[in-house]
């Protein structure tokens, strides 16, 4: 514990403060766990590594048990508040017909608007700072999906949700539109209790994923899930997974889409996850278009904004191989046969072939 902090601090006084601080600054909830979690999830992590189905994701691995081991990721840390923030744009053109149109671009409802992980993180500082205030210094940090964090696991153990058999976070109340955060703490809070799952029989999110990515209940398979190979995946898409993806060019959110408790989901509060530049209804032929400039510019200060460019186009192609055969599908793939990259070539030249066009099918090697 923090030599600074008084000894006669009311700690059940200062957990419902803490909550009551969280709710303040907007979160739509916040539950506290201890700083562990049972020995199951290092097993669990275990089998799921050596599966292989974190695919190209090497630090989930290299950080070893430490994901699994909250007190040795910051030693010191004796309980865990997490908490979520609603993301569901209200506002944004309706996701099932984007989706069911296939000259239109889908992003994730997630990804439409501000980087998830400035907003999250500027306010956990702010909850950091507010404890601060009323007890001194402490030891604590703060994460949103940034470090090797089994956040659905500590957000499940406190009671904030239960794991859905897509592997989410599912609440009764709202489902599981919404991003969670975590902030470490060496504070002996009072901690919630976990709740039961209610995913029953169904298996909707199963049944409906595009590339049979949930190989089992509660199990994910990330080579096959669209949100790897849209956004983690560096190199070029299996052939084999490319019709697969559709209209998807970041992300996927058909298991959350077809999950009943969404049906509960509440739009969001924050302006920051409002659609921009048009991103929830746009045209595949019209993201194609975009120069490098005109990507930094426009998704500057987005989580798409990661992915780069090249890795952009790479997506927006396969969709454009899986869009109908038109004069503008045509005119947007023959602009870029001979692009720079090799990697957004080769993804050119599949979707040029897929309608039907002569000049060739190379490979990422082919042109280096």
């Amino acid at each position: 514990m923090s030599a600074s902090i008084p000894e006669n601090t009311d700690y059940r006084e200062l957990t419902d403060r803490v909550k009551e601080w969280a709710r303040d600054l907007g979160f739509t909830d916040i539950k506290i766990t201890r700083a562990s979690l049972p020995v199951g999830a290092e097993t669990g992590l275990e089998s799921w590594l050596a599966a292989g189905f974190h695919g190209d994701m090497d630090y989930m691995a290299r950080h070893g048990f430490k994901r699994a081991r909250p007190s040795e990721l910051v030693p010191g840390s004796r309980t865990v508040i997490s908490v979520r923030l609603n993301y569901w744009p209200g506002s944004a053109h309706d996701a099932d017909q984007q989706l069911a149109d296939p000259d239109r671009a889908y992003i994730s409802r997630y990804a439409l608007g501000r980087d998830y992980h400035k907003v999250l993180r500027n306010r956990l500082q702010k909850l950091a700072e507010r404890i601060q205030q009323a007890v001194g210094p402490f030891g604590h940090r703060a994460f949103t999906d940034s470090a090797p964090v089994m956040e659905v696991a500590l957000a499940s153990q406190s009671g904030l949700g239960w794991r859905g058999k897509h592997t989410l976070l599912l609440t009764r109340e709202q489902g599981s539109l919404f991003f969670l955060g975590e902030l470490f703490t060496d504070l002996p809070l009072d901690v919630d209790q976990a709740i039961e799952p209610h995913c029953g029989r169904c298996t909707r999110c199963i049944d409906v994923c595009p590339t049979g990515a949930i190989v089992a209940p509660y199990t994910v398979d990330a080579r096959r899930c669209i949100s790897y190979l849209t956004i983690e995946l560096q190199g070029a898409i299996p052939e084999q997974l490319r019709p697969l993806l559709g209209n998807r060019i970041y992300g996927c959110d058909d298991c959350q889409l077809v999950c009943p408790w969404n049906r509960f989901a509440v739009p969001t509060a924050e302006a920051d996850f409002a659609p921009r530049h048009g991103l929830d209804s746009a045209s595949l032929v019209g993201l194609f278009a975009w120069s490098a400039a005109d990507f930094a510019e426009r998704l500057a200060g987005s989580a798409i904004h990661r992915i780069g460019h090249e890795r952009w186009l790479r997506n927006i192609a396969v969709a454009l191989g899986n869009a109908p055969t038109t004069p503008a599908v045509l005119a947007a793939l023959q602009s870029r046969l001979d692009d720079p990259s090799a990697l957004v070539r080769e993804h050119v030249h599949w979707a040029w072939a897929r309608h039907g066009q002569s000049g060739g099918h190379e490979s990422c090697a082919d042109k280096e």
